[in-house]
């Protein structure tokens, strides 16, 4: 399971209206993200952008590799430390601020899980989990912002 990993996916834009990129607002900011195998995913810019806000965005698919690389890694702390859990949904929110040159950056994500256990005696390790979830998250570890977390633990 040690070594290096790729990933490969195509991304075409598919925004042209007749005149490519003449002007700032003569195109469409249409994306289609394909992976030999699952099904196509339709993006765009964010809306403040230009972009179609009913399409996933480059911003959208950040905070979602975050918040299910968390719940994936934090699953699997659970199973090493004999927590049963039987619940996970994260609310999880983003802050990205525009440098006034046309960039920007997130400046932090926070993951809110809600995590149902078993039982009460696995509360605490549930709470830990979440540490070293963060630890092991490759996305997390690949981020150079904050990804902080504000989990809630219930028995259930």
């Amino acid at each position: 399971m040690y070594g290096e990993h790729s990933y490969r996916l195509n991304t075409r834009w598919t925004g042209d209206r007749g005149t490519g990129t003449s002007g700032y607002r003569d195109y469409d900011r249409a994306v289609t993200i394909r992976i030999d195998g699952k099904p196509v995913l339709r993006a765009s810019a964010d809306k403040p952008f230009r972009g179609d806000a009913s399409r996933w965005n480059p911003e959208d698919l950040l905070l979602a590799a975050l918040s299910e690389c968390h719940l994936l890694s934090y699953l699997h702390a659970c199973v090493t430390a004999g927590v049963i859990v039987t619940s996970y949904e994260d609310d999880a929110t983003g802050t990205m601020v525009e440098d006034g040159r046309g960039g920007g950056a997130f400046r932090e994500v926070v993951l809110r899980p809600r995590v149902t256990v078993a039982d009460a005696a696995m509360v605490e390790a549930a709470e830990a989990a979440h540490a070293q979830a963060n630890a092991w998250c490759f996305i997390a570890n690949s981020v150079n912002f904050p990804v902080r977390h504000e989990p809630t633990v219930t028995v259930g």
